[in-house]
């Protein structure tokens, strides 16, 4: 089952590993509740050192677990232990790339099952020191994640609007919000336990898109490679009506993108306004995976039409097709006129 061999990657020092050991013991514990009486199964790849760093932490954290290599089974395999499992049984899934069972869309199909899930995907695309803080976002303070993120969202429930400053910039949300969703590890009151981790993020999008209008300064943006692209000098983006309208520094593979969406969409809509929360990572301290490092703790945005969470008159989902995402140059954010972000923390608590 193995997909195009990955070039071989050093394993990771003895003390990443065993920090993250502690941080999944925590995640195991705490976030996901997973109990000594329920099975857990870990479907895992041996390509990358981060990928083998994970292995090693889950093998000591789960002795009791069945262990499957996924490039030495067949499809049908996999496929048959995850429905020999009940509901509230834990899957681990340990990817350096993005591990392919036909039409099977694996956490989809797993929360189908009932089944508490643990996604780590796109290893490969973190080498080296990338690897080390990858493991450092798994730290899990729920104190933290549980009561900043619900001051958050309690804050944005209320909101009337909110402003994004940074660079000398300013990006004015001059609506209220759509229920913000809550992505911190506190799985309580949803129906399904889990996700891709490393975690932590609140997020949102005016209910009024239209009324969003300014600048803001791009330091980092998903490229059509999905990787974090970071421009020498931030691409600043004018915003009128919710659209991307102009931009200035924008990097030749800055206006590809924008390039690809508009050709397909015929406009470049704002539409998802992201909380990161995760302080292990920040605008110096990154790695590839845009999809990994969408948590950084700071103001994220997603360019395109697409965002499924929020349904909105006009935009069909057939057609929408791109959901980018840029992170902001952030020096303050206001809900309001509270100001909730400064010196590149956030300074709520649990309401």
């Amino acid at each position: 089952m193995s997909t195009a061999p990955l070039p071989a990657t050093p394993d990771l020092p003895p003390s990443t590993v065993d920090a993250a050991t502690g941080h999944l013991r925590d995640v195991l514990a705490i976030a996901i509740e997973h109990g000594p009486g329920q099975r857990a199964l870990v479907v895992y790849d041996t390509r990358t050192g981060l990928a083998r760093a994970l292995l090693a932490a889950y093998r000591r954290n789960l002795p009791d677990a069945e262990f499957v290599d996924f490039d030495s089974v067949a499809a049908d395999q996999v496929l048959a232990r995850f429905r020999q499992l009940a509901p509230k049984d834990l899957v681990v899934l340990v990817q350096s790339t993005n591990f392919r069972l036909e039409a099977f869309r694996i956490r989809v199909e797993l929360f189908k099952l009932g089944l508490k899930v643990i996604e780590h995907v796109h290893l490969s695309r973190m080498p080296g020191v990338q690897g080390e803080h990858y493991i450092d976002a798994l730290a899990y303070d729920p104190a933290y994640f549980r009561g900043v993120g619900r001051a958050l969202k309690s804050r944005i429930d209320t909101a009337p609007g909110a402003r994004i400053c940074g660079g000398g910039e300013e990006l004015v949300f001059a609506s209220r919000f759509e229920p913000a969703k809550l992505n911190v590890g506190d799985y309580s009151e949803m129906h399904n336990v889990g996700g891709q981790f490393p975690i932590g993020e609140v997020f949102t999008e005016a209910l009024d898109l239209e009324a969003v209008n300014g600048r803001a300064q791009i330091h980092v943006f998903g490229d059509t490679a999905y990787l974090s692209n970071r421009p020498a000098t931030p691409v600043t983006i004018v915003v009128e009506r919710g659209r991307v309208v102009g931009t200035e520094n924008a990097t030749p593979e800055f206006q590809r993108v924008l390039d690809i969406i508009r050709a397909d969409e015929g406009e470049v809509w704002v539409r998802e306004l992201g909380f990161g929360m995760n302080r292990a990572f920040t605008r110096e301290r990154r790695v590839d995976d845009i999809g990994t490092y969408e948590r950084m703790c700071g103001i994220h945005l997603s360019l395109g039409a697409k965002h499924g969470v929020y349904p909105k008159p006009g935009f069909k989902r057939k057609d929408a097709r791109y959901h980018i995402d840029v992170f902001a140059v952030t020096d303050a954010v206001w809900l309001g006129e509270e100001r909730v972000y400064a010196d590149g923390a956030w300074t709520l608590r649990e309401p």
